[in-house]
């Protein structure tokens, strides 16, 4: 394939992939993986992002009706081009601060990509909160990626000012971004470039 003219300017620009937070509980431990998350994201040269923290934004009723979104956050789905989701497990699934959030769009997500980050106080890592979430985002129109990220016992990783306590842990998360950033540029071309019911290409 030819990356030259515009193909090249797709694949080289700067890609907007913000971190999502899951959830606005005052105890959570998990916002300090999301940091993580969003701080390696910003170490690649091809990437932008951001930390989108719930306890920022409104969403007053449910769904996607106009009187139910928030402008800015609107705005954030609108420009990126992917998403990495950092969220602790509630009760074998995801918070419902999570689902608000996600369900006040849904157009701005078709065929972009997604990543997890499971968090948990057990060993699992939040495993289950992923498996739930996936049926979630697919009916939403994004695509997960198949490289998920685990945060086990979030109490023995970080210490009480969010402080990374084992570094291996920089290494995994770059891996779940490695392969974000990859479905990230290939949707992207796809999305600009293949006409679909949903878009039109560029």
């Amino acid at each position: 394939m030819d990356y030259t003219g515009k193909h090249k300017e797709n694949f080289m620009s700067k890609l907007y992939i913000p971190v999502l937070a899951g959830t606005n509980r005052e105890q959570r431990k998990s916002i300090y993986a999301a940091r993580l998350v969003a701080e390696v994201g910003a170490t690649f040269d091809d990437v932008e992002t951001e930390l989108i923290d719930p306890k920022d934004y409104y969403f007053p009723g449910d769904g996607n009706d106009p009187e139910g979104k928030d402008p800015r956050y609107t705005a954030v789905t609108e420009r990126a081009e992917g998403f990495f989701v950092v969220f602790p497990e509630y009760n074998h699934s995801f918070p419902a601060t999570l689902k608000r959030m996600l369900d006040s769009e849904l157009q701005n997500y078709v065929h972009k990509p997604v990543a997890f980050g499971g968090v948990s106080k057990s060993q699992w890592g939040g495993v289950r909160g992923i498996e739930s979430l996936v049926s979630s985002v697919r009916e939403m129109g994004l695509v997960a990626t198949f490289t998920d990220m685990q945060f086990p016992k979030v109490q023995e990783l970080f210490d009480d000012e969010g402080k990374l306590l084992n570094e291996d842990y920089r290494e995994y998360v770059k891996g779940a971004w490695i392969e974000l950033i990859w479905m990230t540029k290939v949707m992207k071309y796809g999305r600009e470039n293949v006409e679909s019911k949903h878009h039109a290409a560029k």
